[in-house]
Formats: C-alpha cells, structure tokens, sequence
C-alpha cells in the first residue's frame, strides 16, 4: 500500500473558508485611493487611453466623491486640468487661492467631509513647457521650484486638502513644506510623498489627462530629476529621506513592475507605503480586457492584492471605484 504523505498542504487550500483562515493577505475597499482630475468645466469629458476616468466638473468630482464613500474608499488624490491660458513659465495659476483645485477641495469638503482629500503638489499642469518645476538656463531649478511648492501646499491644505502630495521630486521639498506647515498653523496635515518616482515611460495617458505633455522648452524629458528604472538602491534612499524630513506616508511610483521597491522599503521603514498603479497600467489592462486577453475584474483585484502582498498599505488606482464594488 502506497503511504500517504503527512504533510498535504492542498488541505488548507480545499474549501473557501479554509483559504479565508490562511490567507496572508487581505483587500478591502478601505486599501484603495482614487484619482480624480477636476476641470473648469460644466460637463465631463472621457480621457483617452484611461479606461473610465473623465476629466470632471466640480460637480463630477462631488458625484464621484459621494459614490466613492458610499463604496468604502476612505480618500481621493485630486489633480487639476489648468487651461492653456493661465499656464505660464512660473507656474503663477499653481499660487492661486481660487484655483479650479482649491475649489474643487472646497466642494468636496462640504459634500463629503469624511472623505480624505489628497492634493497633488507638482508644477506641471501650470507650467507651460511641462515640467515639474520652474526651468533656469534651459535646467529645472530646485530650490527656487521648492519655495513655490511650499507656498502651493499651504494654499491647497487652506482649501480644505487633508494631505498635500509632493509629486516632482526636487531635493528637500519634503522639509520644507514640513516647517511651512508647522509654522502656518497647520500641523495635522499629512505630507504623502512620492518618494521613489520613477522616469518611467508609463504616464503618457496622465500628461494627456492634465495637458501636461508635449515639453516645449528644457530638458526634453525628466530623467534629471525622476529616478533611473534600474536603480533600486538610489529609489530606497530618496524615500528614506523624505521619511526622515518628515513624511507621513511613501509613494512608489509606478505600480506593479516597481513591487521590489516596496518590498525592500518594507524592511527600512515604518511609514506607510503607497503603490500607485498608473495610467499606462491602467491603458494597457483595459486594452488586454477589450481585445478579450483578460478577465478586467479577476485581474485588476490580482494586481491589488500583489501590491498589499509586497507591503503597500493602500494602492492609488484609477479604477478604486470598480475595485471597491466588487469588493
């Protein structure tokens, strides 16, 4: 007789409640966050490229945000589309206190207020050749791009945002915007940085979505300031930077081919990680879904519970709210 193995680990696989008992990792609405793009229009308008996200009114994002509430999602990343006109080589609209940010903020905060709100503070939806950051002699200048982050991320945490969201990765504008905060009075405010940004080819659709692509002067990309795709070590120590400048929480962006990034950030921090799937993930499996390559639901939830494995405490994806539904 042929003796059976003692150890048959398919027995804790068997049935769903067994597999409910031993998972090692979980996803609920509650991990998700959802980007919104607000513009200073009446209707909205599809953007190409980013499955179902639109460019929202103020009246969208209000809609948006009570739908995501209702569905779980505990905060939005809000990012604005400047018209033409107002961009600018100093980015001056990104100082206006009536900005269509700082009054899609306010709306939301009136309609919703349990809701996060999370602000993204670059200068590249105001500036009118694209960049992060105001340009000197044809090259992005760091500190004069820090002084008016600063003074952005005071205005929209004045405008009701809950976390101002540094996304153009100059040097010590985590620090600064710390001590701006603190000195204004404004304590409770969370810094979530995006500490390990990389110069990734992936955010084509999002540039279209802000009006932010085509550079028309400077450095014709930006790999001088976002980080090589190669390197990992460099991506732990710009992240572990911001933590000791005072971060509340880390973003690794992209998602999905930078989970080692996570995974190694892990293990040097106790800060909050943060994957972000972006808009070229988000284009490529709603295209894979269309052309009848992959199940959209089973594989978007696959994705989301890959990040939490890695160590993500939450996962920024344009699709939070279908997520959070099936959920």
């Amino acid at each position: 007789m042929k003796t059976a193995p003692y150890t048959r680990d398919r027995r804790l696989r068997l049935t769903p409640w067994r597999r409910a008992l031993t998972a090692e990792t979980s996803l609920s609405p509650a991990d998700l966050i959802l980007p919104v793009f607000v513009h200073d229009e009446a209707e909205n308008t599809p953007i190409p490229g980013l499955g179902q996200a639109h460019r929202l009114s103020i009246k969208g994002v209000v809609e948006v945000a009570k739908a995501a509430h209702k569905a779980g999602i505990p905060a939005l990343a809000l990012f604005p589309v400047v018209k033409h006109p107002l961009k600018n080589s100093a980015a001056t609209e990104a100082l206006n206190a009536d900005s269509i940010l700082c009054r899609a903020l306010k709306a939301v905060k009136d309609a919703v207020p349990e809701l996060g709100l999370i602000a993204d503070i670059a200068l590249d939806p105001y500036t009118d050749h694209g960049h992060d950051g105001l340009l000197e002699n044809g090259q992005l200048a760091n500190d004069a791009t820090v002084d008016v982050l600063t003074q952005q991320a005071l205005i929209l945490a004045r405008a009701g945002a809950d976390a101002v969201a540094p996304s153009d990765m100059m040097d010590g504008r985590v620090a600064s915007i710390r001590a701006a905060l603190e000195a204004e009075s404004l304590p409770d405010t969370l810094i979530i940085s995006y500490a390990a940004k990389f110069a990734s080819r992936l955010y084509t659709p999002f540039r279209g979505a802000v009006g932010a692509g085509g550079l028309q002067a400077g450095p014709p990309d930006k790999l001088s300031y976002q980080l090589p795709p190669g390197n990992g070590r460099e991506a732990v120590k710009e992240a572990l930077r911001d933590a000791a400048e005072g971060a509340d929480m880390l973003i690794v962006k992209p998602g999905l081919p930078y989970l080692d990034i996570v995974a190694a950030l892990k293990s040097r921090t106790e800060l909050p990680l943060i994957s972000y799937i972006v808009s070229g993930e988000c284009a490529m499996l709603h295209a894979a879904a269309a052309m009848g390559a992959a199940d959209f639901l089973p594989v978007l939830l696959e994705q989301l519970i890959c990040c939490k494995r890695a160590g993500a405490s939450a996962i920024i994806t344009y699709d939070a709210l279908a997520a959070a539904q099936a959920l």
